[in-house]
């Protein structure tokens, strides 16, 4: 299928990656093109087969999910999402430091893997729900904080942009919520990185808590 989502698997237990296999078929629209039992393998697999995105666990023996991150860093680099448990919250603000799209826990159901699979690889974060505010704090203690800039540089579409991406919404999501194209949302997503000094929608999650554009639930 020409519309397949190609996947990198990175993790050192076997279970888990037959696990994985079995949930990201390719009746779904993925195909498993590699699998790496630790993070030292990774840069050699994504140059061999650049896979539309990397799943990565957070920790392995020799290479841990942060540094595999870090060393993919890059414009054409693949996104990855990080794979972690529930207590892992410094580890994923790491990870999401190292500039990981995003994170799923391992003992989410298959919807939910295969929904943060398709979010990343159309280029939207997806971070659970679960653990999501406990990582944002950790991700904010860590942080290298931005200079001063105030909410009101922003116009208020583009506040309304940043206070849906904050909520976790996709760009698509965002585009029916507001009844405008994804070209559009893509635009606004842009000038508001530009405004705020902003890397990444990490970054724009966490700017929209700190500065009350949306509240912690």
């Amino acid at each position: 299928m020409d519309d397949e989502i190609t996947v990198l698997l990175v993790d050192d237990q076997d279970l888990v990656r037959s696990g994985l296999r079995r949930i990201l078929r390719r009746k779904d629209g993925f195909a498993i093109v590699a699998e790496c039992a630790d993070g030292d393998e990774v840069p050699a697999a994504v140059s061999a087969h650049r896979p539309d995105v990397v799943v990565m666990d957070l920790r392995m023996k020799r290479v841990d999910g942060i540094e595999a991150t870090r060393r993919l860093a890059g414009p054409d680099a693949p996104p990855v999402l990080a794979l972690t448990t529930f207590n892992e919250d410094e580890l994923l603000s790491g990870a999401l430091r190292a500039g990981a799209a995003g994170f799923v826990l391992k003992d989410s159901s298959a919807e939910e893997l295969i929904r943060a699979v398709r979010a990343v690889a159309r280029g939207d974060s997806f971070l659970d729900p679960a653990v999501t505010s406990r990582v944002l704090s950790a991700y904010r203690q860590a942080a290298r904080p931005a200079g001063p800039q105030e909410p009101t540089d922003l116009t208020a579409r583009e506040l309304d942009v940043l206070r849906l991406i904050g909520r976790g919404r996709s760009n698509a999501e965002i585009a029916d919520d507001l009844f405008i194209s994804e070209v559009t949302v893509k635009t606004h997503i842009g000038r508001i990185f530009l405004k705020l000094g902003l890397r990444d929608r990490a970054a724009a999650i966490v700017y929209a808590y700190d500065h009350g554009i949306v509240a912690p639930r």
